[in-house]
């Protein structure tokens, strides 16, 4: 997102306020009910850990507080890691996910999801002195190439299906626990390469001071949701405020702040 186009929306949402306030009075009113939240800290600049301050922030914990906010209820934030959470979320241990989820049709068997309030693009973080590929088709034929990757994650599949050669097994793909785990193992050079959203990829470009850089096209959309347990009855109020949000502005400042004033690592 370009700073025009935040400031283009900003105006529009200005110049709407009527409409957005009518909204935000039609909002669902949950009563102050406590609502069981979980993440996992691991994908910044959605959701992570501040290293200043030891603070869960991002733009998820952000968006989320705002939809409390305007919904009337309290949020209570727990953590799992992202292989536990779609299932947990289906047994109904959390009422909300939250950690940059696809919305993906297999998905859709085990839990609900919001509309999407974000849409990613996945692009290749290397080193900044890589110069042995520099897209998808060079980094498959570079042979001795290895990829970083939290297992069922979407940049794991694109790894697999776009990148390489369709086989989840295959050795070149080094699986790691945690997103930023990969972005470690990145800088130290046991990996060359991880995949990322582009807009959090820019964010890592930006605090590496010349360590990190992208490079070739982006390899596919994914649509980002809120997940349920299925039947949940937040779904159509966290909706609601999704709408008003986009409608009013929100979502863009939110953009704004997280995507491009805000610096990973300070």
């Amino acid at each position: 997102m370009s700073f025009a186009k935040f400031t283009m929306a900003a105006v529009a949402a200005i110049a709407g306020l009527g409409i957005a306030a009518t909204q935000a009075q039609d909002l669902p009113d949950l009563g102050g009910e406590t609502v069981v939240v979980v993440t996992e800290n691991a994908y910044p600049p959605l959701q992570f850990i501040d290293p200043k301050t030891g603070e869960q922030i991002g733009w998820e914990y952000d968006a989320m507080n705002e939809i409390a906010k305007r919904l009337n209820f309290n949020v209570e934030y727990q953590n799992t890691s992202w292989d536990a959470m779609i299932q947990a979320v289906s047994d109904g241990q959390y009422e909300i996910g939250m950690t940059g989820i696809s919305i993906k049709e297999d998905r859709k068997e085990k839990v609900d999801f919001s509309d999407p309030y974000m849409r990613s693009e996945m692009f290749m973080l290397v080193r900044g002195d890589e110069d042995r590929f520099d897209d998808a088709k060079s980094f498959a034929a570079f042979e001795d190439g290895l990829v970083g990757a939290q297992p069922g994650t979407t940049p794991f599949y694109v790894a697999v299906y776009d990148v390489l050669d369709g086989d989840e097994a295959n050795p070149r793909i080094k699986l790691m626990e945690t997103f930023g785990a990969t972005v470690q193992a990145l800088k130290s050079g046991d990996v060359d390469m991880v995949l990322t959203d582009g807009v959090a990829g820019k964010g890592y470009v930006e605090a590496s001071d010349g360590g990190l850089k992208l490079v070739g096209g982006p390899l596919g959309s994914d649509d980002f949701g809120f997940i349920f347990p299925k039947g949940s009855e937040l779904v159509a109020p966290v909706n609601a405020a999704i709408a008003a949000m986009k409608a009013d502005g929100t979502i863009d400042a939110l953009n704004k702040k997280w995507f491009l004033d805000y610096k990973l690592g300070g």
